[in-house]
This record gives structure tokens, sequence and C-alpha cells, in this order.
């Protein structure tokens, strides 16, 4: 080797080294503008990855991230053989198809084909430019920048995530949902020549739009597959037959209450992985579309399913429609506060065990009782007399859970449930939580309730609720007690007894297959629904009513409310390893008695100062018509409502003497005048006692 050669060899290394040097600082100063690829849409996926919604990006593109193993293979195969044939083999610019171009222009005075490989096109999406000589080198330095700092699978998934499709779509994705209504895993040869072909010209191609035109240039995208051995002949005629489609599908909305909630939580451009089971909501969003057409309207239904082991939600339903204006669908009715009616009974029946005020076979009295000024009734205004608390709670009765609060205190009680991350809200008005709260003179979410209940499930451990898959920390870390495990053992077998709902067969006779425990609540007026029910697996809570707070004429949750959480128990699926029932195992400290095996201050339960009221109280007197009253009975009047307080039951109401058809065990009646005149009303209880009325009728 000469002395001059190994002098011009050194020179050109040293010019070489230079020249690296020179790019890698040029590379580090400006490196590529990738800021268009980070504005993507916010997706919300369920546990396994899939799609439950997404929403556009802040530029209002649906710009959905991809993957190169997400897509098909076979429309990447026809991408590049389109495209770009020796992607794999150049460095950004492909040589030869840059000659080419070169001699095509010199030869015919005009641009016949261009040279942008995939690299380049990749770079004019990140960053437009105008269509001249100097955007065109720029590109084309760029394109050898981003094939230095990035691999070929990694250009791809770039191109994939910002081709334009027309309109606002951009990516392969986004194209595959809104045009075929499908992951593009999974494409025919029609469909992925038709997105290889839309990015040349999308607005011109646009299928909803311009029908015509983008089947012309799908159909040339074949011929030209079936001429490069990609398609068989057959195949490319085939797929020549199948339409373009004419119309955009509508986005994917799952679960659009709870989606809503975390993006606006979690902002743009993320993955929000959830925990929810995709299949389970959408068979729940279409149980709850069935059950709301069924509804009267403006009323809608709203369901929340938790997994009891994990404290994952695995579906969440906050309206009937998310698009029913006219029952305001958009409103989240999982987490709007709502009055519970009596589905707070449970706990305070669990507090009440757990500090030895009852057993559930103590005896307590169902009769009317006032406290101080507030004098509560039984929804069905009858009244029972004595009775186990097992069977108060089971039947909901209302004074004796009033009684129990009273010897509580209901100060504890809500400071209880806040403790376990569940407040109450009290009504403006109200200072200070009272015994209201009992029978539902409160608020709380659906949300809160199911939380509640799933810790009776867990043996009284309330835990916080999971919405995201992975969910940072530990839940066990928070658990809060809300009752021993004695308490939540005897609260699960009385649920798990209770009546089921008329005309509806229990859960151990369906798919289900053993017993629920549930409670029910009906809120005044009607106004809410509810049920909430759990078994080992499972949690799960139903409510139905008007977002707007108006009255809803005789639903009540044992009716409405309680057959539709059955039907979400058959669908849920089970969970392996966990046994049927909640809460199988009995405490050592449970005791299995009957009442007179009780030590005695357990036999019978008294309130504060006894539960006999005075004389005065229990004497039966007439609530309406009221003594000396004149009522005018017009040529339409049918009926004079009757209506008792206090007293024994049964009663027995009298006319001028005469008895009249009423139901013994109900404090109303209804009486027919056959005129005009005077006329005496009597009740007389089972006691004996008796008061009456006189009133004229004109």
């Amino acid at each position: 080797m000469s002395r001059r050669f190994k002098r011009w060899l050194g020179g050109a290394a040293a010019a070489l080294a230079v020249a690296v040097i020179t790019l890698a600082a040029l590379d580090r100063l400006y490196p590529p503008d990738l800021t268009r690829l980070s504005h993507q849409s916010t997706l919300v996926l369920d546990r396994d990855g899939r799609l439950l919604q997404a929403f556009t990006a802040a530029d209002g593109a649906w710009r959905l991230p991809v993957a190169l193993d997400a897509v098909d293979a076979r429309y990447v195969r026809m991408l590049i053989a389109s495209e770009d044939k020796r992607f794999y083999g150049h460095w950004g610019v492909d040589p030869l198809a840059l000659g080419r171009a070169m001699e095509q222009f010199v030869t015919e005075g005009r641009v016949v084909s261009g040279a942008s490989t995939l690299t380049m096109q990749t770079v004019r999406l990140l960053k437009p430019r105008e269509r001249t000589l100097g955007a065109k080198l720029i590109e084309m330095a760029r394109a050898l920048q981003l094939e230095w700092r990035y691999g070929k699978r990694e250009i791809l998934d770039m191109y994939l995530t910002l081709a334009p499709y027309g309109g606002n779509l951009e990516g392969v994705r986004a194209a595959s949902l809104f045009y075929f209504g499908k992951e593009p895993a999974h494409l025919t040869d029609a469909q992925a020549a038709l997105l290889v072909a839309l990015p040349q010209s999308p607005e011109r191609l646009r299928p909803d739009r311009q029908a015509a035109a983008a089947k012309i240039n799908r159909d040339r995208v074949l011929a030209q597959m079936s001429a490069r051995g990609i398609l068989t002949a057959q195949a490319a005629e085939e797929a020549a037959g199948e339409p373009v489609p004419a119309t955009r599908f509508p986005a994917i909305r799952r679960a659009p209450h709870l989606a809503e909630r975390l993006h606006a939580d979690a902002g743009d451009g993320l993955l929000i992985a959830t925990t929810i089971d995709g299949a389970l909501q959408a068979q729940l969003e279409a149980l709850a579309g069935r059950v709301q057409d069924k509804l009267e309207p403006g009323a809608t239904v709203a369901m929340l399913v938790v997994e009891n082991g994990t404290r994952a939600i695995r579906a969440y339903v906050g309206s009937g429609d998310f698009w029913d204006t006219t029952r305001y669908g958009q409103n989240d009715m999982v987490r709007s506060v709502r009055s519970p009616g009596s589905a707070l009974k449970p706990f305070i029946y669990g507090m009440a065990f757990d500090e030895l005020i009852v057993h559930p076979e103590t005896i307590v009295v169902d009769r009317p009782m006032r406290f101080g000024d507030y004098s509560p009734e039984n929804f069905d205004h009858f009244y029972r007399g004595e009775l186990s608390a097992r069977e108060a709670l089971q039947l909901s009765l209302n004074l004796p859970a009033v009684a129990l609060l009273d010897r509580i205190g209901p100060l504890r009680m809500t400071a209880a449930l806040k403790r376990a991350g569940t407040p109450l809200r009290l009504p403006d008005e109200v200072a200070m939580p009272g015994l209201p709260i009992a029978l539902g003179g409160v608020g709380t979410t659906l949300e809160d309730m199911v939380k509640l209940y799933a810790g009776i499930a867990d043996g009284g451990l309330v835990k916080p609720l999971r919405y995201l898959n992975p969910e940072a920390g530990s839940a066990d870390d928070i658990a809060m007690r809300i009752m021993s495990p004695t308490a939540a053992w005897y609260v699960t077998r009385i649920l798990e007894e209770a009546p089921p709902p008329p005309n509806t067969v229990p859960p151990q006779h369906r798919k289900r297959g053993h017993a629920v425990a549930f409670k029910t609540g009906t809120s005044y007026g009607f106004r809410d629904a509810w049920a909430i029910g759990y078994d080992a697996a499972y949690t799960i809570g139903v409510w139905i009513g008007r977002p707007d707070g108006t009255f809803s004429p005789g639903r009540i949750g044992r009716e409405a409310a309680a057959p539709v959480l059955y039907d979400v128990f058959d669908l849920v699926p089970a969970v392996a390893g966990a046994p049927g029932v909640a809460n199988p195992i009995r405490p050592d400290e449970a005791l299995l008695a009957t009442n007179a095996d009780l030590p005695a201050a357990l036999r019978r339960f008294e309130g504060r100062g006894g539960l006999a009221v005075s004389a005065a109280i229990d004497m039966p007197r007439i609530a309406f018509p009221v003594d000396g009253a004149t009522l005018s009975a017009g040529p339409d009047y049918k009926s004079l409502p009757l209506e008792a307080e206090g007293g024994k039951m049964p009663l027995l109401w009298l006319v001028n003497g005469q008895a009249i058809d009423s139901l013994p065990f109900r404090r109303k009646a209804e009486w027919a005048p056959d005129g005009g005149g005077a006329a005496r009303i009597t009740v007389i209880d089972a006691a004996g006692r008796a008061a009456s009325a006189e009133i004229w009728i004109q």
C-alpha cells in the first residue's frame, strides 16, 4: 500500500469521523419532533385490554395508538408492497426509487411516480410541510434520522398511528373501528386494500362520502396485489365484489359513565386500564335498557358489580341509556346522592349484635312508639307485636330498627360509616344525625352502599373499591372494620333467609344454585328503589328511580329492584375457588341458641326507658276525619278516607254503629256515604278501646 493511499485513507477516515460526529451533534441538537405522536386519544380499556371507550385527542382527531402486532399481517404486507417494497432494506431513503423517479421526471417532464418511503411518509405525518423540493430534502434527512434512532417496527407503529383516513380519523385502528366496526387485528382482503388506498387521498376517497371513488382505488390496490403475488387472482376478484362501507360506525361506548369519570381525572393521551369485565358490562347494559323500557317516563336504572375478593368493579352501569336526555341519561346514578330507605338497617343490627344489645333470637316488639316528637310507622302500616330480631330485619320493620338505633346512637352510627369511607349526607337543614337515618332520612350513593355490603360479605371489613388495573397500593392497608365477623355472620344468615320478591324464583333455585343475602330499600315518596345483595364472590347493587328526584308512584325496592338484582346474579361469571354463600364458616363467638337458651339480658330488648308508651299515646284516635268536621260531597263523591293512629291491632271500623268492610291490620279504611247528614265514625282496637268522631256531610 503506497504512502499516498495511506494518507488518503487516513484523511477519508478522519473526514468520516468528523461527519459522524457532526451528524450526531445535529441529531442531538435537532431531534425528531414527535409532538403530534404524543397527542393521542385517551383509551379506556377493560381488564383484558379491550376497548371500552376512546376520547378524541386535544385537536379533535380520533388518533388511537396501535402497535404492529395488533394489525392484520395481510394489511401490512399490502401496505409495504404498495408503498415501499424495499422498506426493510433501505435506511429511510430508497436510492433505487429515487433514481427511477428522477429519470421519469427528466424523460416525461412530469412526476410519474413518487420516491417517498414509508419512513419519509412518517416524517411528513409527524410534521407536515409544503410539497417543495426543499421540504423533500428535509424529509429525506429526517427519514435517515428516524432510521438511525428507531427500528423498522417502531417506525411502522408511528405510521399506523398517524396515517390519515378522512375527516378526523387518523391511524389504522381508528379507521378500522369507524369504517368496519372492529379492531384491525382481523381484516378481510377488501378491508385491508381499502385501508392501504385511503391515505393516498383521504378526503377524496372517504368511503362514507365518496363510495365510488373509494371502491375504484381499493380495487386498484387489489389488482396490484394480485399482480405482485400477494393475493391470488381469485381472492382479488372476490374481494373486489365486496361493497365499501357507506357510513361510519358510532364510537364504541361501554361503561360510558365510568369512562367519563376516569378520563376527567386522568387527562388526555393515556391508556386507562380498568377492572371492568367487558363481556359482563355489555350484558348488563343490555339488561338495563330492557329494564328502563318497562319503567315510566323519566325513570332509569343503575347497577354496580364488585368482585369481593379483590374489590374490583366488574360492571358499572350509571343509567339505562347514556344518550336518553328525557331520563337524564348522562347523570351517573352510581354516584348520585339518594335516600337509601331501609338499606342501612343491616348495619344498625350489626352494631347492635356487636354491642350485645340483641341476638338474632332476641324478642323485640313492633308496635307504635314515639321517640320525642318522632313517631315512625312501618311501611305497610301493619304492626306485628312481639317477634325475633331476625324476623324484624327480614321483614324490614321500622319500629324495632329505630329503637335499636336509639340505643346505639345515630351519631355513633354515622361516625362508624364515615370511618369506613362511606359518609352519610345529611339534609341541609339538619345539623346533627337523628333517628330518621334508620329509615332513609339521609343521603348516600349506590357506590357507597355496595362498598358497605361488600364489607359484610368480607366478614365486616370495608375496603376501597378498585376501578383501575393494576391499582397502586393494597386495599388491605386501609381496610376498616364496620362490624365483627360474628355480627357479619349473623347478618348474612338473616338476609339469606329473607323472603324473595313476589313471583320471583330465588337464586338458590336459579343459575346461582345457592342463597344470596340481600336487602331492599324504598325512600320516601317512592323516589328510590334499592336492592343490594351478595354471596361469597360478588356484591351487586341495583337502584331504580328518577334522576330528577320526583315521586315514582308505588315503586318499592322489593318489587322493582330485587328481581333485577336476581337477573344480574344470573349473568355474573363464577369466580374460581369462591364458596357459594358469603361468610360460610361460623365464628367461634357466634351463638346458636333459641330465645330460651339465651342469657337473660339478651332474651328481650327494651328500648330507652322501656318499649311501653304512655296510655295517651297508645290509645286509638281518629286522625281523619277530625271530630266536628263538615265535609262536602259532590255528585262524583264515592268514598271517604278514614285513618286512625295508636291502638293495638287489629282495628274494627264502625259508622253509625254498623261495621264497615276494612282490612283489620291497616290503620286506613274507606267508607262510601249513602247521603248527607250527620255520621258517627268509631274505631275499636284489639284491647277494646275506642275513639269516635262526629262529622256532618253536606
